[in-house]
């Protein structure tokens, strides 16, 4: 688990350098050709993440019905996310990452709704769900890498 951890930390901190790096306008805009843009990438991976480890668990996630209503697949940026918001999702971006680490480790993942993603990978425990989740917070960073060049 720990090289799972450590992958997700280092994905963490390239979002990190995405929060620090551009303005809340950079953030919002949404390039010519493009759905979303690098704030609503950012919200969507910590939702993501908190449902596919937390939910399909059975347990409570660390962000609200409203957030996972904004940022949840299928979803798109409806308006500007303030910079109360982007600070909001910049500390979920790490306090969600030490709370899974110390859940797990407290073996607090006792319960899993199997899940097949849309890329057909069956996720059974939290443990998969974990792995699959650094796959695709890597997609979803690409995207913005590639949004980054527009901006």
């Amino acid at each position: 688990m720990q090289v799972s951890f450590d992958i997700n930390q280092s994905s963490r901190n390239i979002l990190l350098k995405f929060l620090d790096n551009y303005s809340t306008e950079q953030l919002n805009k949404i390039p010519e050709g493009y759905s979303n843009n690098l704030i609503w990438n950012i919200g969507h991976i910590v939702v993501v993440q908190q449902m596919l480890v937390y939910n399909l668990s059975g347990l409570p996630m660390m962000v609200s019905a409203e957030m996972v209503e904004k940022y949840k697949k299928g979803t798109k940026p409806e308006a500007t996310i303030s910079e109360e918001e982007i600070a909001q999702i910049k500390s979920l971006l790490f306090s969600t990452l030490e709370q899974t680490k110390k859940d797990f480790s407290e073996g607090n993942f006792k319960n899993y709704s199997a899940f097949t993603t849309m890329t057909g990978f069956n996720i059974r425990n939290a443990q998969e769900a974990m792995e699959f989740n650094n796959y695709h917070e890597g997609v979803h960073t690409g995207i913005m890498m590639r949004i980054s060049k527009f901006l």
